[in-house]
């Protein structure tokens, strides 16, 4: 069963309401918490590919990334849970898991399900919230993993054109 249908939230999934590249974040997070990602993207054997700048280099222990000199290149960590849907995770602070994905690879049912799943695996390792915010607007979260429900749900009100 879908955690949320299509025609309920496709509003959220807009490009041109929500940005192209919403921003999804795990709050209250630690470094063991960056590290449980990691564990995750590889259990679950997801295609992923860690870069700093252009090098593409295997991925490091979560505290060897968040420990980096403040002026170095933001790494980031790409995941494709499924073809042609990517997830970039953001090395940006310890305190919180940073990650986007381009709306427009969201379209319909079937993508709004792995999209869910993919919430949910994040959510369930960490035991914590994963929330969805419009791009650049991080204190008004639109959906998100609720660790209580089990489930992805909405956290606003339904946008519409």
């Amino acid at each position: 069963m879908s955690d949320l249908l299509w025609d309920d939230v496709k509003g959220f999934f807009d490009p041109d309401l929500m940005g192209s590249l919403p921003d999804l974040r795990v709050p209250d997070a630690s470094v063991e918490d960056w590290q449980a990602v990691l564990d995750l993207v590889a259990a679950k054997g997801w295609k992923c590919q860690y870069s700093e700048g252009e090098s593409v280099l295997p991925a490091p222990r979560a505290e060897a990334v968040l420990s980096r000199p403040a002026d170095a290149e933001c790494p980031d960590l790409r995941v494709w849970p499924v073809t042609d849907v990517l997830v970039i995770f953001r090395f940006h602070a310890v305190d919180e898991v940073d990650f986007d994905v381009d709306l427009r690879e969201l379209q319909g049912q079937a993508r709004l399900d792995v999209f869910c799943g993919f919430l949910r695996e994040i959510g369930r390792r960490l035991g914590k919230p994963v929330l969805m915010d419009p791009e650049g607007d991080s204190a008004h979260p639109v959906l998100g993993f609720d660790v209580e429900a089990d489930r992805v749900v909405v956290l606003a009100e339904p946008l519409v054109r």
